[in-house]
This record gives structure tokens, sequence and C-alpha cells, in this order.
């Protein structure tokens, strides 16, 4: 059973940066599709950023595009999600995401994937 556990969110400013961080246990990390979505409140979730098994690829949603960068780091089975001059649009629950085995690329429907963090809340206010 794989366990996946976001940190680093928090109350922000516009314009802010802030680093999430999601770290896998129980599976294979080095050999999983890794994916960031988020959720707000009434909304269904969306795609933010992906990540392919060894980190050579990456895809984004066109909103956050030259703003966020997506990374991760296999020997501590770890993705990360560098996000930079905030706005208040990005406030939500940010979730990290699991697909173990091959897709077609970019991995970007939240069906795709297999395991899901908790979530961590990001709040930007003015």
């Amino acid at each position: 059973q794989v366990q996946l556990v976001e940190s680093g969110g928090g109350m922000l400013q516009v314009g802010d940066s802030v680093k999430l961080s999601c770290t896998a246990s129980g599976g294979r990390f080095g050999y999983y599709v890794m994916g960031w979505f988020r959720q707000s409140p009434g909304k269904e979730r969306e795609f933010v950023a992906t990540i392919n098994a060894n980190g050579f690829r990456t895809y984004y949603q066109d909103s956050v595009k030259g703003r966020f960068t997506i990374s991760r780091d296999n020997p501590k089975n770890t993705v990360y999600l560098q996000m930079n001059n905030l706005k208040p649009e990005d406030t939500a629950v940010y979730y990290c995401a699991a697909r173990d085995g091959t897709y077609t690329w970019p991995v970007s429907r939240a069906s795709r994937y297999d395991y899901w963090g908790q979530g961590t809340q990001v709040s930007v206010s003015t």
C-alpha cells in the first residue's frame, strides 16, 4: 500500500513563493509518474503539473506555466512543487498523486493516477 504525505502549505500573500513537498512510502517511487492537483470548495479537482519517473519530462497547466516548477528526488522518495508569484486564484488544497505504470504523455487526468495524498492547504490573500 502506497502512502503519500504532502507538506509546506500555509497562508501566503500575493506575490509570495512557497515550495510544497510530497514524500512517498510503501511503493517503488522511482517507477511512478507523479502529479500535482488542486481543488477549491465546490469545484472539481484540476490538474496542475506532472513529472515522469526519471524527472526528465514535465508538463503544466497553462495558468501556472512560468510560475510553478515540479521536480523530484528519487533517492528521497519526494516530489516538489515550487510556486512563485502566487495569485489569489491559486488558493486551494494541493494534492500529490502517483501512477504505477506508463501511460500516454502527459498524464494530466486525475483518473489515471492510482494513489493520492491527504492534501495541503495553500491560501493566498491580497
